[in-house]
């Protein structure tokens, strides 16, 4: 297998890789965009909600903002956000206060809702650790590829919705794979 990187950004890598076939690149897309986890919002109790928007609504749109998912968490672990704001007022994610430093917001000006004056919102959120096959808000980034019949090379384009760097979705991708593969020849032997 031969790997060229085009690009190698944080929030984008650009490779072309030859030397394995159409079902092994699309078993590393489908374990990236599937398979690695990531943190999100995933279960919201609303104190207080006089804004003309339904807590489903508002539920839904704070799960889609990208959390920064650092290494060496589980499934065990819970974040909690809280967020309280009086309109007239537009809530940012920025307004998202985490229990933990390293586990935040990845982009601080994604816009919320607006609040009139007087509305009141009053939130806690708690984020936990997904897959992008249980639910789109866990998928770490757009993953996709492109394949060239004449010479039997593939191009990868990974690009990070922020919850980790691009070349991270790809590591960590890899790793899942490996640990399966490992896991797989140890059952094998048996």
């Amino acid at each position: 297998m031969k790997v060229n990187f085009i690009e190698n950004t944080p929030s984008a890598v650009r490779f072309k890789v030859s030397g394995v076939n159409n079902n092994f690149v699309n078993s590393v897309r489908r374990i990236a965009s599937g398979s690695v986890q990531c943190f999100a919002i995933d279960k919201v109790t609303f104190y207080e909600n006089t804004t003309s928007m339904f807590d489903e609504y508002i539920s839904h749109r704070m799960g889609l903002v990208p959390i920064l998912t650092p290494e060496g968490y589980d499934e065990k672990d819970e974040i909690m956000f809280h967020l309280e704001a009086e309109g007239p007022k537009t809530i940012y994610s920025k307004d998202l206060e985490g229990t933990d430093k390293k586990v935040k917001v990845a982009n601080e000006n994604i816009p919320l809702m607006k609040l009139a004056e007087g509305q009141r919102l009053k939130v806690d959120g708690k984020a936990i650790l997904g897959m992008g096959m249980q639910s789109a808000k866990y998928q770490p980034g757009f993953i996709t590829f492109t394949a060239n019949e004449e010479n039997s090379e593939f191009e990868f384009y990974i690009e990070t919705f922020g919850q980790m760097t691009a070349k991270e979705i790809l590591n960590r991708a890899i790793d899942i794979i490996d640990d399966g593969l490992k896991a797989a020849h140890k059952e094998i032997k048996k």
